[in-house]
């Protein structure tokens, strides 16, 4: 009786092996990255290679066929003077921001260090603009800096006179104006990434650093600072980076304008791009991409080796 039970086991464990197989199988982590990996193809490297195809062609909405041209959009482009213009302001514009948004970043988050009540929803409240969308922030501002808007009722009512200036109408400093703005944005999580990184330095070398005399700034200067290399390295990185890609807090606040003095590069391809040029948006698009590539890798290996340095 004990002979046959254990055959009965047997068998049933054999019949059960195969379909635990295919459930295992069912359920291997590969099968769910498909969906994302479909969604990665189609819309960011599909249109990444196509964006190699067809800056050398003329497509155009004014054309039902699109034909090879080789690189006469790039030697039309660049002979405008426009793509180097709007090239030079784009990379004063993610220099800006990426100097703002880390000197406040840093600021807030050494202000803000204590784990205190009032310190977390004071961050909290620093990083809600990260969350809100960038034209809404474009807009409130475009709103708040106009001659009419509520900056200048502000300064009237403290100073008793009546205040119209144009925060946004310089050609000089609309674009200081602008990067302020973006930083403004994304300093909470610039805060957030130097916030972890004040966390990570042990309690005892800075005890250490007081017992030999170090003071407040001393501290700061050789040992804090240092230890934040790596967070130095990723806020610069993603802010100089990012900044490059900027198009819709501008576009919200200024519209590139006064004079063009802040047309972002992407500024200039989405106004192409809604004329029906998509081959020269295209090209610009490519260029973009190159600079952006081309100023990545210095970068990030200079970061790099001041963390080895230090």
């Amino acid at each position: 009786m004990g002979t046959s039970q254990v055959r009965v086991r047997s068998s049933t464990r054999e019949a059960d092996a195969p379909s635990t197989g295919r459930r295992r199988r069912q359920d291997h982590p590969a099968t769910f990255l498909v969906p994302a990996l479909v969604v990665l193809v189609v819309f960011y490297f599909v249109p990444t290679v196509l964006n190699f195809v067809y800056a050398f062609t003329d497509w155009s909405s004014f054309k039902s066929a699109i034909n090879y041209v080789g690189a006469d959009n790039f030697i039309s482009l660049f002979s405008n003077g426009t793509l180097l213009s709007d090239l030079r302001t784009t990379l004063i514009f993610a220099i800006l921001v990426a100097i703002f948004q880390n000197l406040f970043g840093l600021v807030l988050a050494l202000l803000l260090e204590k784990d205190t009540r009032v310190n977390r929803a004071a961050r909290v409240a620093f990083f809600i603009p990260v969350m809100m969308s960038a034209l809404a922030v474009g807009y409130i501002f475009q709103a708040l800096l106009k001659p009419d808007g509520a900056l200048n009722a502000i300064l009237g009512f403290v100073s008793g006179h009546a205040v119209s200036t144009a925060w946004l109408g310089s050609t000089t400093w609309t674009i200081v104006v602008v990067s302020l703005i973006q930083a403004w944005k994304w300093m909470g999580l610039a805060m957030l990434i130097y916030l972890a990184g004040l966390k990570t330095i042990s309690e005892d070398v800075l005890e250490a650093a007081r017992l030999d005399g170090a003071n407040w700034w001393e501290t700061l200067r050789r040992i804090r600072l240092p230890l934040l290399a790596p967070a130095v390295t990723f806020n610069v990185a993603t802010a100089l980076l990012g900044s490059m890609n900027g198009f819709d807090t501008v576009q919200a606040s200024t519209k590139g304008g006064p004079g063009g003095t802040t047309e972002l590069l992407n500024i200039f391809i989405f106004r192409t791009f809604g004329q029906g040029l998509f081959a020269q948006a295209t090209t610009m698009s490519l260029a973009l991409f190159v600079m952006v590539a081309l100023l990545a890798f210095p970068v990030i290996r200079v970061l790099r080796r001041r963390e080895e340095v230090l």
